[in-house]
């Protein structure tokens, strides 16, 4: 191949990278991406298999058995990307999801090494601009700030730009005069969005000094920061999370938006629990809050089940914590007379999806359920935004 082939084959490879320079040096917003709602239309799930003991200390023999039946059950709805140590675990995993009866023509394997499996928080958060394009948001991330081994983790949104090929934001804040510029923290947990410009997230979580994930940044930087890389025109902050949650506060667990007006928030009716009190004044600011247009939020109230206690230790056991895939939506239960409340409830909030319950019990001893472990890729096309 002679020099003047090479010269035609390199340019436009030069003129791609200049052009995903230039777009990088502007935020999604500017670009016009936004972080869909999670009830939009999706090209698959991702997930990571389960492979540490310790994170479920005593009762890790049930939990690959019931991440292969959501495996199946997300298979047989969309694709599932999920994520595996090696090719030894590649081969029982595929083993198990056979017997469990998972499409497997539906799951791509990807051999990368993790130190957990929350991929809502260690993943990557996908946006999508009006003309159906893909990008992602690949924040810091740091095991809550509160564990050691979060190393493997923090490279997954990267691995995943690769493999997609998409533009990719590394979040950080500008320098000022108070604050020196940094990467963002942030987990997929600690918010919930409409699609349409709203954000729900807490005070515990993201402005507190226990766990602090951003030390120095206050409220106003970080939803400057929502706002241009996440598209968030409106940031609702609630007060606290629930008892059990080593996150400190993540909302997935306490409110969750079902359409861009509706949002569904856990309430503890016993005012001798301990969740009572933080549950209602949550309950209180949003039945406060206003649509962009001024209107009130329908509120849906769902209770939480009673504690679920193991060796001692109280559970974040929620209802709250569902997963919306096509055509579905992934419920954990809990042995519970509300469950039946919870599932009925959500029933009529999505009338048009199926509402699956899923034992937790055993999966929450590992302090998530189902919305923690799931990670949504929103399909690359122009979708409408309402539900």
């Amino acid at each position: 191949m002679n020099r003047e082939t090479l010269t035609i084959l390199r340019f436009p490879m030069e003129i791609r990278l200049q052009t995903v320079k230039s777009e990088l040096a502007k935020t999604p917003r500017q670009l016009g991406y936004r972080m869909p709602a999670e009830w939009e239309p999706h090209e698959a799930t991702w997930l990571a298999w389960p492979h540490n003991p310790e994170d479920w200390p005593g009762k890790f023999a049930a939990i690959p058995w019931l991440y292969a039946e959501i495996v199946r059950l997300l298979a047989a709805r969309e694709r599932v990307h999920l994520i595996v140590e090696d090719a030894a675990m590649e081969r029982r995993v595929a083993s198990m999801l056979t017997r469990a009866g998972a499409n497997l023509s539906q799951v791509d394997f990807h051999r990368w090494p993790t130190d957990r499996g929350w991929l809502r928080d260690s993943g990557p958060i996908f946006l999508r601009n009006a003309r159906g394009q893909l990008a992602l948001t690949d924040w810091r991330f740091n095991a809550w700030a509160k564990y050691d081994d979060w190393r493997l983790d923090d490279r997954l949104p990267g691995r995943v730009e690769k493999l997609l090929d998409l533009l990719a934001w590394q979040p950080s804040l500008a320098e000022t005069k108070a604050v020196k510029p940094r990467r963002i923290v942030l987990e997929g947990g600690s918010i919930d969005v409409n699609g349409a410009g709203l954000l729900l997230t807490t005070e515990e979580c993201l402005l507190s000094e226990v766990q602090q994930r951003n030390p120095g940044l206050g409220r106003a930087q970080l939803e400057r920061v929502f706002h241009d890389y996440l598209g968030i025109d409106q940031v609702i902050w609630l007060e606290r999370g629930i008892v059990g949650d080593d996150t400190h506060g993540h909302v997935d667990d306490i409110a969750r938006f079902a359409a861009q007006d509706v949002i569904v928030v856990a309430v503890e009716p016993n005012r001798n629990d301990a969740n009572h009190a933080p549950l209602a004044e949550n309950l209180a600011r949003l039945k406060a809050a206003r649509t962009p247009a001024g209107k009130q939020f329908t509120v849906v109230e769902i209770p939480l089940p009673r504690p679920v206690v193991f060796r001692s230790q109280r559970l974040p056991a929620s209802y709250a914590n569902f997963y919306i895939a096509n055509g579905a939506v992934l419920v954990p239960t809990f042995h519970d007379p509300n469950d039946r409340i919870a599932l009925n409830l959500l029933a009529e909030v999505f009338p048009d999806r199926e509402i699956i319950g899923v034992h937790a019990v055993d999966l929450v001893w590992g302090l998530g359920t189902l919305h923690c472990m799931t990670q949504q890729q929103p399909q690359a096309i122009a979708a409408a935004i309402s539900r």
